[in-house]
């Protein structure tokens, strides 16, 4: 009942509010006490469910109530400085807990939980800059979808440094649950109190579009010159590289790793490597500062790069991955990435990305179970092909795959077949993954689109091919009715065998889009903002439904 006397009251403080926005000379008095008691409601509201309210809301107060840091901006740019200032705490305690590790699996879950507050610190920070243009005239979509993106990223990443302690008795997990919990809560309260300044902000104006066609042209980001783009779309035999890998020894690096060790950190400029054939044994990590770093292969099956590590052998499941990537702006192009852990290794990657603004084309990504990690941020994926039987393609990111052919493996006797399993905890985030255009190729295994790995898991399939193994029900439950009412799968024009839809679940979340309207909200122009930046990378695509 209090929660929902709350609510009635924010809203009325909302209503009173927006009418004070839209009136021409309202009294000064009664605008201030409209914003004073707003502010405070939006004090509130920052810090619902954390560990000490008191605290957390007299720090935003005094933030906020300084003359030179008045109205509800300060509040949510005050509460996203709180959520930077609590991760930097917990990778403190991470750090503290370093010697108290004794197994494989709990030493690298303790170094993926430093690097993953590292992540969620950086997307924060992000984000807190992004929130200076909030009260601007230039505040656009394209600052909008970035300040979604890098809090929905920031908001998972907590989840994902627990998930590395399965497996273990769980003494180093319950130290330092609670203060992970407080970063995940005070992101989320980020988060809601973001979109509550948007239910009463003007909308920001859409961005100017140069192109609307295939690969159309586009506004430049400040990383990428005229002359350098012009090069990303010529033959790559053509291209100026600035580093050349091979095996043999005639390049001047033998392995990847080591290309990507000497290529310049934090560089405004994108750095190409060119990979010649070859199986290149290894695995190899992309870490936050190789940004903007485009990988050249030979094409698929020629350039390959493969690992076989395993959640069997004791690597947390972020771990296994062959081939990682988290620095912004990636390209790879004609690779393959694979583990060869097989499917008696259980959770085995062989590509994670956490690379915002990342593409891949042509690419061959091969395992079998957790085969694609999606972890975080926006990606697209081009005329690639995807290997796997368990959830493989799965985690949080922001993902269109556009003319992709994903193959269904045999998978061990006791396992159905799930393509994806995609990772949305909360409705605010922007997440999910969308299939368009592509070809889903089935065994006579039973094959289910996916089944939702977290409460608001959001996967559609469109326009796409659908094998006679993808079952009559479509989707398959994680465990029980967990999501079942909450999460978003739609499917929107697919043809083939396994495409009819008159058996398919009958879950509330469940959609067969029929408005085109509804489907493009999933094309590469609405969905990854892609427009803004796929033009520059040199990777074609189709911006919008295929007619």
């Amino acid at each position: 009942m209090a929660a929902t006397i709350r609510n009635i009251l924010l809203s009325f403080l909302l209503v009173l509010l927006s009418s004070s926005l839209r009136a021409t000379s309202p009294p000064p008095q009664e605008e201030g006490q409209v914003n004073v008691a707003f502010v405070a409601s939006l004090i509130h509201q920052s810090c619902d469910g954390t560990a000490d309210f008191d605290y957390c809301s007299s720090r935003l107060r005094t933030e906020c109530n300084r003359p030179d840091q008045p109205g509800p901006a300060c509040v949510l740019r005050a509460a996203a400085q709180g959520a930077i200032n609590e991760a930097l705490s917990a990778i403190e305690t991470m750090a503290r807990l370093a010697d108290a590790s004794h197994t494989l699996r709990e030493r690298t879950a303790l170094e993926d939980c430093v690097e993953l507050l590292g992540f969620s610190v950086d997307e924060l920070g992000q984000s807190l800059d992004k929130m200076v243009w909030l009260n601007s005239r230039e505040y656009s979509t394209r600052h909008e979808a970035d300040l979604l993106s890098w809090l929905s990223a920031a908001l998972g990443n907590q989840d994902t440094c627990l998930e590395g302690f399965d497996g273990t008795d769980g003494r180093l997990r319950h130290l330092f649950r609670g203060t992970l919990h407080e970063v995940t809560q005070l992101v989320s309260n980020v988060m809601a109190l973001y979109k509550t300044l948007r239910s009463i902000m003007p909308h920001p104006p859409p961005e100017r579009e140069n192109g609307t066609e295939s690969g159309g042209a586009s506004d430049l980001p400040p990383w990428m010159s005229p002359e350098e783009t012009e090069l990303l779309h010529s033959n790559r035999h053509g291209m100026h590289v600035d580093a050349v890998v091979a095996a043999d020894g005639t390049g001047g690096f033998r392995s990847i790793a080591e290309a990507v060790d000497n290529a310049p950190s934090h560089s405004p400029k994108r750095y190409v490597i060119f990979v010649k054939k070859g199986v290149y044994r290894e695995n190899v990590e992309l870490k936050k500062k190789k940004a903007n770093i485009m990988l050249v292969g030979e094409g698929m099956g020629a350039t390959i790069v493969t690992g076989n590590r395993n959640f069997l052998e004791g690597w947390t499941t972020f771990r296994t991955a062959t081939f990682a990537v988290s620095g912004h702006g990636f390209i790879a192009r004609d690779m393959t990435f694979r583990n060869t852990a097989g499917p008696l290794g259980q959770q085995a990657v062989a590509l994670r990305v956490d690379s915002d603004r990342s593409a891949f084309f042509r690419c061959s990504i091969e395992g079998y179970q957790d085969t694609l990690y999606a972890h975080s941020l926006r990606h697209f994926y081009r005329e690639c092909h995807i290997h796997g039987t368990v959830d493989f393609i799965f985690g949080n990111g922001q993902a269109v795959f556009q003319n992709c052919k994903i193959f269904a493996r045999r998978p061990l006797p006791f396992q159905k077949i799930t393509v994806t399993a995609q990772g949305r905890k909360e409705r605010n985030q922007n997440t999910g993954f969308s299939i368009h255009d592509s070809f889903v190729y089935t065994t006579t295994y039973p094959t289910y689109l996916g089944r939702p790995w977290k409460a608001f898991s959001r996967v559609v399939f469109m326009q796409s091919y659908l094998g006679s193994g993808v079952q009559p029900a479509g989707w398959l439950e994680w465990a029980g009715n967990f999501a079942l009412n909450t999460l978003f799968y739609g499917e929107y024009m697919n043809y083939g065998p396994g495409s009819d839809i008159s058996g398919r679940v009958r879950w509330s979340g469940y959609h067969v889009i029929r408005d085109s309207a509804v489907a493009a909200f999933f094309t590469v122009r609405r969905f990854i903002g892609g427009l803004s930046w796929l033009p520059t990378t040199g990777v074609p695509f189709e911006a919008d439904l295929i007619k």
